[in-house]
């Protein structure tokens, strides 16, 4: 779905400050209340099988734009999970409200049903030149908005497989499992020739993409 989550190419936004990663132990929690989230996440999702990560990054996208804004990270992961929590029936709204001592806002309604993944098609290979599938999807997807529609080439194919997020983010627990690939592109044809020289891979489940020469031909 398109959304506050999914800002990746957009302009406007300043300079972003970055630094190179290195091999240095990094501090994954800033601040001592912020595995509680990680946690309380993996109780519902793993010790009790009341949904599934991606449902939960589904919640994290059906959050108002405002809640985006005004919170941290790990804080929309502690109102996406109790969303969950509240619609598979552990705790009520009441409930809720009634230990934290005031109103709590949790993400808004699904309004959308998933969809299946693409099967019996062949696996795509390294050196393959692949285009991701123009398409909007109203549910859950972890297809960047800013990759549809784009030509890269497969660098590497998993040779595990996990369900389609297209689905189990919905609630779909018979989803197809499908390797996923890194995609390599080049900057230039993803953001124009305005943008600095570079590549950039991309991670894309096997349903998001196509073949280059199959795309073309069907636009043909």
């Amino acid at each position: 779905m398109d959304g506050f989550h999914d800002l990746g190419g957009f302009q406007g936004f300043g300079k972003v400050p970055h630094t190179i990663n290195s091999l240095d132990y990094k501090q994954v929690f800033k601040q001592d209340w912020e595995h509680l989230a990680y946690s309380l996440m993996f109780i519902g999702a793993d010790h009790l099988k009341k949904f599934s990560v991606d449902e939960v990054r589904h919640a994290v996208e059906r959050l108002d734009v405002r809640q985006h804004v005004g919170t941290q990270y790990y804080e929309r992961y502690v109102i996406a999970t109790a969303t969950l929590l509240v619609e598979t029936g552990v705790i009520t709204q009441a409930e809720l409200d009634q230990a934290l001592g005031s109103p709590f806002k949790l993400a808004n309604p699904a309004h959308a049903e998933g969809r299946p993944a693409i099967t019996g098609r062949p696996h795509f290979e390294v050196g393959d030149r692949v285009v991701v599938r123009d398409e909007y999807v109203a549910g859950h997807t972890r297809m960047p908005a800013y990759v549809r529609g784009k030509a890269g080439v497969v660098l590497h194919r998993t040779s595990e497989q996990w369900p389609f997020p297209d689905a189990i983010g919905h609630g779909d627990v018979s989803a197809a499992h499908q390797p996923t690939y890194h995609v390599e592109f080049r900057v230039k044809d993803l953001w124009g020739d305005a943008a600095d020289d570079g590549l950039v891979v991309v991670d894309l489940f096997e349903s998001y993409l196509d073949h280059a020469d199959v795309a073309q031909a069907v636009k043909a």
